[in-house]
């Protein structure tokens, strides 16, 4: 590794061109962003490996041509230059299949070692991104794994980025910076070395699933008593949702099982859309904001308990995309440390929440029509943002007079209300993100600003990470709910059947929060 001094310019493409980068993760939103992007701007990179698990018989260069390659992500490349693309997908896109909640991945330890030996970046994007998901699920792929993954770093002496999300910071209030976070809560032995020792709480945790599987054998059930294990282990510490909880844990057994190697951890607060690159509003499935907005767009809800005055952290995508490409190039050209970057918008350009719903509303007001995979019809109703005591008790009313409308409708031969389907869905949608509505901290993105700092022009118009350049009316009207109408959303169902299909209330889980189940594998 070609080290320069820590005062010394960086360049990206003298640290990328000829290395070799180990993703995982690949077949989501975020790293279809980065892999896009360091296949364009880094076009002599020397290898680009994927490790994707097996599905439904399919393994990885299968899953890769069909969930990866024809993605809408690479349409600038295939217009631009399409023989490059295709010879770069062939060439040096390799493909591993491989699980990363396996030891080893799987894989047998001579094929492990030889990984490791043509390795010389990991980037860690896989994740469970479900705010609801099983404990035994998150706590495998989200924590649990970075152990083997940090194996094969420390193996091929390469360094490790971790994507993680700001919300590991949990119930904490105030200013967040860039730093190790403790727990807001429950009480978790500190390492020596900074960070925080897993090894009691990992052995209770698996104790606690086990109780729960011995005592439980119908599917369902299993799966909704371990979903309430891991909301209920999260609050205990301090967190508000099984995704951020195991996150954090995620990043403090990077730290333990890297051993001193290089490591850093990118924290990206809630991800949408991209802001220029590939194109204006490239985005994949229904994220946090997004899956409010739907139901609101489809009648399905018309009111939400929020701080509209508090400052709501979005970032674009292609923001993260540049920020985990920049810590890439340092961690590459520089001495081994440990650094943690947060890419966020608060603390540089914040928004309040009333600031979104209101830019949203406008703009659904004026040109709906404009959105004709968002909007069916023009809204009648406007979104409003309530106290949570005033929620509970709007809800509670809504609630009781939906359901004596349901039951005259079902006496008079009629089906459901549909009012009983907006109590439900505005219900689904406040337990699952009303925390990320009400936030009471501001995350600050100081070192990665100065590790900005550090690259040259070219570096910086390429890979831009000052969120001051976005102009929130524009790209949450003009660029993101267009990326959304595009890219996210089916054309509207002509028959009946799909309507009802259509009309059903989103999935609501996370990236950093997202909407739409997503694990990344």
């Amino acid at each position: 590794m070609n080290c320069v001094p820590q005062d010394q310019q960086l360049s990206v493409h003298a640290a990328l061109a000829g290395k070799r980068i180990l993703i995982t993760g690949s077949t989501g939103f975020l790293a279809k962003v980065v892999l896009e992007k360091l296949i364009r701007t880094v076009p002599d990179i020397g290898r680009i490996i994927l490790l994707i698990r097996a599905a439904d018989g399919a393994g990885a260069r299968t899953r890769f041509e069909r969930e990866v390659a024809t993605s809408s992500v690479f349409e600038r490349l295939r217009a631009e230059r399409p023989l490059f693309l295709q010879h770069f997908l062939a060439e040096r896109v390799e493909c591993i299949t491989g699980a990363v909640t396996e030891p080893g991945f799987g894989l047998q330890t001579q094929a492990f070692g030889a990984l490791a030996r043509r390795v010389d970046l990991v980037i860690n994007a896989a994740a469970s991104v479900n705010f609801r998901e099983a404990l035994d699920v998150a706590l495998s792929i989200n924590a649990l794994s970075v152990r083997h993954i940090a194996e094969l770093a420390r193996l091929a002496r390469a360094p490790l980025i971790q994507v993680s999300t700001c919300y590991v910071n949990g119930y904490h209030k105030g200013d967040m910076h860039e730093t190790i976070v403790a727990p807001a809560r429950g009480t978790i032995a500190r390492h020596p070395e900074g960070h925080f020792d897993l090894e009691n709480l990992l052995q209770r945790l698996a104790h606690r699933i086990g109780q729960v599987k011995a005592e439980t054998s119908e599917p369902g059930r299993l799966a909704r008593r371990l979903t309430e294990l891991g909301i209920a282990e999260a609050k205990y510490y301090g967190w508000n949702d099984t995704y951020t909880f195991t996150k954090w844990m995620g990043e403090q057994l990077a730290m333990h099982h890297m051993r001193g190697g290089a490591l850093t951890i990118v924290r990206p607060s809630i991800i949408e859309s991209t802001l220029q690159e590939p194109a204006p509003g490239w985005i994949e499935g229904v994220k946090v904001a997004d899956a409010i907005l739907m139901a609101y767009a489809r009648g399905k809800t018309s009111f939400f308990p929020a701080k509209a005055g508090a400052v709501v952290d979005i970032i674009p995508a292609d923001m993260v995309a540049n920020a985990i490409t920049l810590a890439a190039a340092e961690a590459l050209a520089t001495p081994a440390a440990q650094r943690i970057y947060q890419c966020s918008t608060g603390s540089s350009n914040p928004i309040s929440v009333g600031g979104v719903i209101d830019r949203f509303q406008t703009e659904a007001k004026r040109n709906w029509r404009n959105y004709e995979r968002l909007f069916y019809r023009a809204p009648k109703h406007d979104f409003t943002v309530v106290s949570r005591p005033a929620f509970l008790l709007m809800l509670r009313a809504s609630g009781a007079a939906a359901a004596l409308w349901s039951g005259a409708r079902r006496v008079l031969g009629a089906g459901p209300s549909p009012a009983l389907e907006m109590v439900r869905t505005t219900r689904l949608l406040a337990v699952t993100f009303s925390f990320y509505t009400a936030p009471q901290y501001r995350f600050h993105n100081t070192r990665l600003m100065a590790l900005a700092a550090r690259f040259g022009v070219d570096d910086l118009r390429r890979y831009p990470v000052d969120t001051r350049v976005i102009d929130w009316t524009d790209y949450l009207c003009r660029i993101h709910m267009t990326g959304l109408n595009r890219y996210a959303l089916r054309p509207r169902p002509v028959n009946g059947a799909a309507m009802l299909t259509a009309h059903a209330a989103p999935r609501p889980v996370a990236e950093p929060p997202a909407a739409a189940v997503e694990t990344r594998q």
